[in-house]
């Protein structure tokens, strides 16, 4: 049966999206050398509507990876360095006086944004980091108790230092599971490297990112269409149950004590359809969820001290369980 004149303009509208969506990685490399992979995950965490955590060391890129991907979209964003006298005011903003009007007004604070990049998120005390959790759960913020939408698109991509624990407040498991997915940003390859040197040598200048040529290659209206398509991406109950299967099995590793919630299972299948749909197909397959599952879960299980001191990861343990699920044919 041919397409009525509405289905056939949605997918016209979702296959120009995911071609915008597609050249998001050739903009941002003017400015970013290396990081695909994630490029990749914070677009699929816009497409889900869910938050980001970057761990990486100081100096790999990921303030500037965070302002080229709001550039290359056409997205606000703002940046708020997380430090240990940081209110939670500071982020969601406060009723302020007017001496003109002889009344208080709200003064909106930077989470009001659609990009908000919360940098070394582990270096304010819990009271601080816990003025998120309404933000990224509700999409709203509540002052003098009236609740105030956030702008849409609305994403939290937060950073913390892997090496450097003195001074710092570990986010708490319930606070982690609030992002979707969390991004190992590595060290660039020599040859990346020695790219990056060659562009600030010819004068590139990271606080310039127009002078670095990126371009808005997308917007709101191409992210809705795509979040639209990704709605109607296929799972069938065979993949529904080996995700499952896959979240039960890490609740079961000897080498956790805290295995993946149903909110982390929630999570990976949502990755797995935006990732499904991103690489063209209109349904999921276990390759899918493989595929998300280190970045959608890593950050949800808890190991074991002993099986920390013998040098076993998250990762490793996934990966583990990975191998031992039986996948769907």
């Amino acid at each position: 049966m041919a397409p009525t004149t509405d289905s056939a303009g949605n997918t016209e509208d979702a296959a120009a999206a995911r071609a915008s969506l597609e050249t998001l990685r050739t903009e941002i490399a003017k400015a970013v050398v290396g990081q695909d992979p994630a490029v990749t995950g914070l677009v699929v965490a816009l497409l889900c509507r869910g938050h980001v955590l970057l761990e990486g060391v100081p100096g790999v890129a990921k303030t500037l990876l965070v302002r080229a991907l709001a550039s290359a979209l056409e997205l606000d964003t703002k940046r708020v360095q997380f430090t240990p006298d940081l209110m939670p005011s500071d982020v969601t903003g406060s009723l302020v006086y007017d001496t003109r009007t002889a009344e208080f007004s709200f003064q909106p604070g930077p989470v009001f944004t659609n990009l908000l990049l919360a940098d070394e998120i582990n270096r304010t005390p819990p009271k601080t980091q816990s003025s998120l959790l309404e933000a990224m759960e509700e999409r709203q913020v509540t002052v003098d108790g009236v609740p105030r939408p956030l702008p849409e698109p609305f994403l939290v991509a937060a950073t913390q230092n892997p090496v450097e624990y003195e001074g710092t407040y570990p986010l708490p498991e319930a606070q982690l599971d609030r992002f979707l997915l969390k991004l190992t940003i590595p060290l660039p390859s020599r040859e990346d490297e020695i790219d990056v040197l060659t562009r600030h040598a010819s004068g590139f200048d990271p606080r310039d990112l127009r002078a670095a040529g990126v371009r808005p290659v997308a917007g709101p209206a191409d992210l809705e269409a795509a979040r639209a398509a990704v709605a109607e991406t296929t799972v069938s109950a065979e993949i529904t149950a080996y995700v499952v299967d896959v979240c039960r099995a890490t609740r079961q590793s000897p080498s956790l004590t805290l295995g993946v919630s149903p909110r982390g299972a929630t999570a990976l299948l949502a990755a797995a359809r935006a990732w499904a749909w991103l690489t063209g197909r209109d349904y999921v397959t276990p390759d899918d969820v493989k595929a998300l599952a280190l970045p959608a879960l890593r950050h949800r299980v808890q190991l074991r001290p002993e099986a920390e001191m013998e040098g076993v990861t998250a990762d490793s343990v996934i990966n583990s369980v990975l191998a031992q699920v039986p996948v769907p044919r």
